[in-house]
């Protein structure tokens, strides 16, 4: 039976592998590195694989010392974080993992939403404070009604359409802006399509971002569009923190243009140097107190996904390596005429 090798560089676990190794059943010998460990040089050639999560950067001189390597699994649906073009170079297929969060990160959207229109962790830290004279309304920023509001949703893939599935269960309007979406799915699930960024935020009162990181999105969503947003809208952004420009953020939340926000990714992970919206977060500057919500990029996760997405991982690199059978290819499109992958 044929073992092969393969590299984990960034592991987001603690269990060694338990899971990886039952899915591998001795055909693959994961490597299991943190990503604050270095991986030794001279073993990098040897490797015929790579499961990659958010830390590592895989990139053209990283990539050049791969040179037994035939597929780098991404654990996740980002793929920013590897250089695809280079590794269509070298004939290595690049796989993401994307069928493993839609639904938790559908639901932490909601959620989000939920907790600042229906103001939970406000009312739970007035109570707290006292809860015998807290016990009421007052103190605590209006609720809102979410049936009948218009919410915005920026990309319209299995995430975006999960998220809008659950908001027309509140009785919300949708409406969408993808650009790459086929005309017509829009009518299949029941939401309204704008033409333009522009349209759609001067449409809604909830902007929720669900595109994912590339260098079209990368920073579009900026000052000059949030003040399109009618006054006292809330944003939501759990798709990639470049998306979004944390300083315009920072800007139109200070001068009361937008009511709140709920944020859960950030441009750098974690966010070092910090911006100067989590400086105000940290030391609880009274104009934005009970107005941002901040999750550690934690929308993908649950027990749950988890365990799927290292599984899958570990399927999608086992199903090439042993079967020659790509799933999730992100960078064929950039092989040349004729080239094939490993």
């Amino acid at each position: 039976m044929s073992s092969f090798r393969v590299l984990s560089p960034d592991i987001q676990y603690i269990d060694g592998g338990i899971i990886e190794k039952e899915v591998a059943n001795k055909h693959l010998q994961i490597d299991l590195f943190r990503w604050e460990e270095e991986v030794p040089a001279q073993d990098l050639a040897q490797y015929f694989g790579l499961l990659v999560w958010h830390l590592a950067t895989i990139d053209s001189s990283y990539i050049d010392q791969l040179n037994s390597c035939r597929i780098i699994v991404r654990c996740g649906v980002g793929f920013d974080n590897v250089d695809l073009k280079a590794a269509a170079e070298r004939g290595i297929a690049v796989c993401n993992t994307p069928d493993y969060g839609t639904s938790e990160v559908a639901d932490h959207t909601i959620g989000m939403i939920l907790s600042l229109e229906r103001q939970f962790v406000s009312y739970h830290n007035h109570v707290q404070s006292d809860p015998l004279t807290n016990f009421d309304h007052l103190g605590v920023p209006p609720g809102r009604r979410l049936r009948g509001r218009s919410i915005g949703l920026l990309g319209m893939g299995r995430i975006g359409t999960a998220t809008a599935l659950r908001a027309k269960a509140f009785g919300m309007r949708v409406l969408i802006y993808d650009p790459y979406l086929t005309r017509g799915q829009e009518i299949a699930v029941g939401v309204e399509r704008v033409e333009s960024l522009e349209e759609l935020c001067s449409q809604v009162s909830i902007l929720s971002i669900h595109t994912p990181l590339t260098k079209e999105t990368q920073g579009i969503i900026n000052e000059q569009l949030l003040r399109l947003l009618p006054k006292d809208s809330i944003l939501i952004n759990t798709a990639r923190g470049p998306i979004l420009d944390l300083d315009a953020v920072y800007n139109v939340l200070k001068d009361g243009h937008l009511r709140a926000a709920a944020i859960d990714v950030f441009p750098s992970e974690p966010p070092d140097p910090m911006p100067r919206l989590l400086h105000a977060l940290q030391n609880k500057e009274p104009w934005l107190q009970q107005r941002l919500l901040v999750t550690p990029h934690t929308a993908w996760y649950s027990v749950d996904s988890a365990l799927d997405l290292r599984r899958k991982s570990v399927e999608t690199a086992l199903l090439y390596l042993k079967n020659d059978k790509l799933r999730n290819c992100v960078n064929a499109h950039l092989l040349q005429p004729g080239q094939s992958f490993r």
